[in-house]
């Protein structure tokens, strides 16, 4: 992961609301068109639990793909959720952020990337390791 801009603190208390339609929208063959609209869905409010533990970070490299996460795409990440076994974390790894799957087995701590491409990272005594937050969502362009 890049460090060169790639923490950005959300402005929490600009609502940003949208139209939301009741009605799902189909992914297989269309179905009849409906008029009904939900309500407003506030992003700020569906995506940020934790307003003040919330941070962004924009993704470089490729190695969480299997996850659907790719270069690019913004990671809402909170640092008030407690990392453990199987959540998708950003860590500080001596001195570079990097996101992987958190992985805990007998006591030993490991980075796992969602792709065959890249090795686990098993963290040792002398790494200078420090867990930032979750990644509770992901943000991509289609």
């Amino acid at each position: 992961m890049n460090n060169k801009n790639s923490i950005l603190i959300p402005k929490t208390d600009e609502k940003i609301e949208r139209p939301v339609f009741m009605v799902p929208v189909s992914a297989g063959f269309p179905s009849p068109a409906e008029d009904y609209v939900e309500g407003s869905l506030d992003l700020n409010r569906h995506l940020i639990k934790h307003p003040a533990a919330t941070f962004f970070v924009r993704v470089s490299g490729n190695s969480m793909i299997n996850a659907g996460i790719y270069p690019n795409d913004i990671l809402i990440v909170d640092r008030s959720i407690e990392a453990v076994h199987n959540k998708i974390v950003i860590a500080v790894l001596n001195g570079e952020l990097t996101v992987k799957r958190l992985k805990l087995k007998d006591k030993e701590i490991y980075l796992f990337p969602e792709n065959p491409d890249y090795p686990p990272i098993k963290i040792e005594e002398n790494h200078d390791f420090e867990i930032w937050g979750v990644a509770t969502n992901v943000i991509h362009s289609l």
